[in-house]
C-alpha cells in the first residue's frame, strides 16, 4: 500500500456535483493498493496514519497527532499512486490492485482509521471520476510505502 498524506485545513471530494466527504483540519489521504498488499499492511499504515505527529505544538513543531488536535481524516483511493512511466510516456498500472482485491481493502482501512480515531472517516467513491479540493497547511505532505517498513 501506498499513501500520499497532506495536512489540510480543509479538503472535500465532489463526484456528480454532489459532496461525498468533506473535512476541515485534518489529514486527506490518498491511498493506493497493489496485488501483493495484505491484512498486515493495512493494520500497518493505519497504525502509522493515526499516528502521525505532524500538527503543531505551542512551540510550531510538529508534535501532535490528529488525536491531539480532533482532526478527521478524508480518505480517497487512488490506484494511480502505483502507474510506473519506465516505458513511454503513459503510465501502467499493472501492480494497482484489481477492484475485487481492492474494494475489500480500501473499506477495511475506512473501518481500521475509524476505529483507531473514534471518528467517522469521510470517503469518495472507489473508482469514480472524484475532483478532490484541499487547502494544503504548511504545506506537509508525507509519503508513506509498506514495503519501506524499516
Amino acid at each position: 500500500m501506498r499513501a500520499v498524506i497532506q495536512r489540510v485545513t480543509q479538503a472535500s471530494c465532489l463526484v456528480e456535483e454532489k459532496i461525498t466527504g468533506a473535512i476541515d483540519q485534518g489529514l486527506l489521504v490518498l491511498i493506493g493498493i497493489e496485488d501483493a498488499d495484505s491484512s498486515e499492511d493495512l493494520d500497518w499504515l493505519a497504525q502509522k496514519i493515526s499516528g502521525l505527529r505532524i500538527f503543531s505544538d505551542e512551540k510550531g513543531l510538529m508534535n501532535k497527532s490528529l488525536a491531539d488536535i480532533n482532526g478527521n481524516i478524508l480518505l480517497i483511493s487512488q490506484f494511480t499512486l502505483f502507474g510506473t512511466t519506465k516505458k513511454g510516456n503513459r503510465p501502467g498500472f499493472t501492480r494497482a490492485a484489481r477492484a475485487d482485491k481492492a474494494i475489500p481493502m480500501y473499506e477495511s482501512m475506512v473501518k481500521k482509521l475509524s476505529l483507531l480515531i473514534q471518528k467517522e472517516i469521510q470517503t469518495g467513491i472507489f473508482g469514480a471520476d472524484m475532483k478532490i479540493s484541499l487547502l494544503n497547511d504548511g504545506p506537509v505532505t508525507i509519503i508513506i510505502d509498506t514495503k519501506n517498513k524499516e
